[in-house]
């Protein structure tokens, strides 16, 4: 009965949370840790890739309310390169997912509608086969449009970003390319795997847990941090709505 009642209240505030946050200034860039898919599943009893597709189902959500808001760029953390090392059927099973749903995301109608390009970030390289070819299908359906950007952080780690950013200059050092003294934070960043992206205006992390975990390490230098107690998969759009508005009355100086 208590939860029948509080059902007109939450859509009402949901209603007035939304109405606030699209009066003020609206973050370009906003990146998600998408954490707790595995703790959830624990809890409901099933298993843990049971959780993983949830998780994958709430990324439409998501990206549902980032078209919504005219949010330009969305980047999720989908998998780690110590992901890899998860038991073996676990990943295996997560293999599967993305393959389902970069298959899918090719086709979707949603995605074709806003012109939104979907592009995956980290060593795709150590996906199998399917899995890589899914992404490239995604990614050449998409190619041309870019009315909004979708990015997956697949076999994603920070400092590996930054290392095979370094290799690439150094190379370019050696090969007489560019000069030890012309490299700038540009041209680090030009060398990252979000070459051609802004860096987040916001960074969420879903499940309670207070830390970054190598994510856009570079790129977050100025980021304004925003930590949820809610599982992944039970994300909501109130909870989305208060980091924005989080977002929003914070005093960005950038270090000035």
């Amino acid at each position: 009965m208590l939860g029948t009642l509080a059902r007109p209240v939450y859509r009402l505030y949901e209603w007035s949370l939304d109405n606030d946050v699209k009066k003020h200034k609206i973050p370009e860039h906003v990146a998600i840790i998408m954490d707790g898919n595995r703790r959830l599943a624990e809890r409901l009893g099933i298993t843990p890739w049971q959780g993983h597709r949830l998780g994958a189902e709430k990324v439409e959500d998501v990206l549902e309310w980032c078209l919504d808001l005219g949010i330009k760029t969305m980047t999720v953390y989908a998998f780690s390169t110590e992901n890899f090392d998860r038991p073996k059927e676990e990943v295996e099973k997560l293999f599967d997912i993305f393959e389902e749903y970069f298959n899918k995301i090719a086709k979707d109608e949603r995605i074709h509608k806003n012109r939104a390009r979907v592009r995956a970030i980290g060593k795709v390289e150590k996906f199998p086969e399917k899995v890589r070819k899914a992404i490239k299908r995604a990614e050449d359906a998409t190619k041309d449009y870019d009315d909004f950007q979708v990015n997956f952080a697949v076999a994603y780690g920070g400092r590996q970003e930054v290392l095979d950013a370094l290799k690439k200059i150094a190379e370019d050092v050696r090969s007489g390319k560019i000069d030890v003294n012309e490299i700038t934070e540009s041209t680090i960043s030009n060398n990252l795997y979000t070459n051609g992206l802004p860096d987040p205006d916001l960074i969420i992390r879903t499940s309670g847990e207070e830390r970054i975990s190598g994510f856009l390490l570079w790129q977050s230098a100025y980021s304004e941090l925003y930590f949820c107690e809610s599982y992944w998969p039970g994300f909501r759009r109130i909870d989305f709505l208060r980091a924005i508005r989080t977002f929003q009355q914070r005093k960005r100086r950038f270090g000035k």
